[in-house]
């Protein structure tokens, strides 16, 4: 861009330490008149999906990335004519596209004064730098494949590319293309105006007539990898991408497991009291509109086993070899979203009344839902609760949240026979698991923990009586 009066507004660094995230959903188009502090779009990162506000006044002049890039921090998403470039916001702008969404052709020149930021991160510098693409040295050609791709984000098709041009095909296309191992010259585009499809892609690498289903031509790379920019369809198999919080996820779970020595311990206990209590507190009215449930008591419970066993609380050093004790505990809950496994924690629980632990767990199990939990929610957990039981899991072997010591699981509460002042009752009944990094944690503190959780849950009398 040489027009000053056309701002960019860049990838933030929404996180600590994330270095790119997906456009979920864009919230504005070209020509839209936009306002400091509006929300212009929706972006996944591999921690959750967050809102992006524009940091000052004007007119949309173009959006750099369809919806489903993946783009760069410090990449430019969006251009915004402010003071004289408003008016101009009409003149099409042009801007060379990767090969790939997260790439663009060059460094553009940093923007003087205020930065993109998002508030309670600050600004971050990045070092990300954008990659040269690779077969783009004729500008005219980029200009044609842009103007080709911004046409098609704003509903127009695109101009048919003069002979001798490379293939006119979006970001994505290409992307799949490239998994496919596809020649997107020898591809037949049935688009508008010459553009290449995904259907077009997918016909390329079909079975030839009297060919085996599911053979992949000569000249023609094996199946995809699971990072295409969306789920599709290959014969008789589907592929889905991992990315944003499921690659995250599958990633601190593989050096977690493969880290952290894992003990995991188990113990049946009768919650019967526990299961009366949390009847009780519904009808309480210090606790009307809050979320009560065994959960809440569980979180209570595992609360007061680790007051009474704070070496359990800790974490490994590898680089000073040292254990670190928490003096305090930020219980993580691990929730299942749309998006895959999360793990939000409550800061200083500890310190929380039960009341109080009841409306940080409601709100957050609704944040989780509502896919609006923030990047600082789920960091600087201490220990974790796994709910299996909801399931109708009986228990589990938990892996470790990676940087924490312990992870309890609770299995579904159900009725059984069970021995209650020497005669068979039925008796509501769980079975809790506790994984533990063993480097931290010796059986005997292990079991410890585990012990006072299950005693409290039998007798819950005794949140009163170990306060």
């Amino acid at each position: 861009m040489t027009d000053s009066s056309v701002r960019e507004f860049k990838m933030p660094d929404v996180g600590e330490g994330l270095t790119e995230a997906e456009i979920l959903k864009w919230y504005v188009e070209p020509g839209d008149a936009v306002t400091d502090g509006q929300v212009v779009c929706e972006v996944e990162t591999a921690k959750a999906a967050v809102e992006l506000p524009i940091p000052y006044d004007g007119v949309v002049r173009a959006l750099h990335f369809p919806e489903g890039s993946t783009v760069d921090v410090g990449t430019s998403i969006i251009a915004v004519g402010v003071g004289d470039g408003a008016a101009a916001a009409a003149e099409p702008v042009q801007e060379a596209v990767a090969d790939t969404p997260a790439t663009t052709e060059a460094e553009e020149p940093k923007p003087e004064g205020r930065q993109p930021v998002l508030v309670g991160y600050g600004v971050s510098t990045s070092s990300t730098r954008r990659r040269p693409r690779k077969g783009a040295k004729d500008p005219a050609a980029a200009q044609d494949a842009s103007a080709a791709i911004q046409a098609e984000m704003n509903g127009h098709g695109p101009s048919a590319p003069a002979a001798g041009d490379r293939p006119l095909a979006k970001p994505p296309v290409r992307k799949l293309a490239k998994d496919l191992g596809v020649d997107l010259a020898t591809v037949v585009p049935s688009g508008p105006d010459g553009v290449i499809t995904r259907e077009d892609v997918h016909a390329a690498v079909a079975p030839a007539p009297g060919e085996a289903p599911g053979a992949a031509p000569a000249d023609v790379a094996p199946a995809p990898s699971p990072a295409a920019p969306a789920s599709y369809d290959t014969a008789r198999e589907t592929r889905v991408p991992v990315k944003g919080v499921r690659r995250a996820t599958a990633a601190a779970m593989v050096g977690s497991a493969f880290t952290a020595p894992h003990v995991t311990e188990f113990v049946t206990v009768d919650v019967t009291r526990t299961m009366k209590l949390v009847e009780e507190l519904k009808q309480d009215k210090e606790y009307t509109g809050l979320r009560v449930n065994p959960l809440l008591l569980i979180s209570k419970a595992l609360l007061v086993a680790i007051r009474r066993n704070p070496e359990v609380n800790a974490s490994w050093d590898e680089a000073a070899q040292e254990i670190v004790v928490k003096h305090y505990v930020n219980l993580g809950i691990a929730a299942a979203t749309s998006r895959g496994l999360i793990v939000p924690n409550i800061k200083d629980a500890q310190a929380q009344t039960l009341p109080q632990l009841a409306g940080s767990l409601g709100e957050l199990v609704s944040t989780a839902r509502e896919g609006r939990t923030s990047p600082a929610a789920m960091q600087g957990g201490t220990v974790t609760i796994t709910n299996v039981g909801v399931f109708g899991v009986d228990t589990g072997t938990p892996i470790l949240n990676p940087g924490e010591s312990a992870i309890l699981a609770v299995g579904a509460i159900k009725l059984q026979p069970w021995v209650h002042k020497g005669k068979v009752k039925p008796r509501q009944v769980t079975t809790l698991a506790l994984s533990f990094d063993h480097r931290l944690v010796d059986g005997e503190l292990g079991s410890k923990v585990l012990a006072d959780v299950a005693a409290v849950l039998e007798q819950p009398k005794r949140l009163i009586s170990w306060a």
